[in-house]
């Protein structure tokens, strides 16, 4: 039979695993437009800032904020840490 707990655990690994498998295809992503970029037009661009850094930027900040849910964000934690404290009351 699988516990409250468990349920939790199991709902944490899997934000834990997606934000993984995000990452790596950010990574990718990424390697892949930054060699475009480098092969094609790196010398043809004429504003100085290489087009790559726009959609690395936005969705790197995406990904942080995958980042925090997954593993900074313990809202489980802190709601049984008061529950905890106003039953010791």
């Amino acid at each position: 039979m699988e516990t409250e707990r468990d349920k939790e655990l199991w709902r944490i690994a899997k934000k834990r695993v997606a934000f993984k498998r995000h990452l790596v295809i950010y990574l990718v992503v990424n390697l892949f437009f930054w060699l475009l970029w480098y092969f094609t037009d790196r010398n043809d661009s004429e504003s100085g800032v290489p087009w790559p850094i726009f959609p690395m930027l936005g969705w790197g900040i995406g990904l942080t904020f995958n980042f925090i849910k997954a593993y900074l964000n313990n809202s489980h934690s802190a709601i049984e840490k008061e529950y905890n404290k106003l039953k010791n009351k």
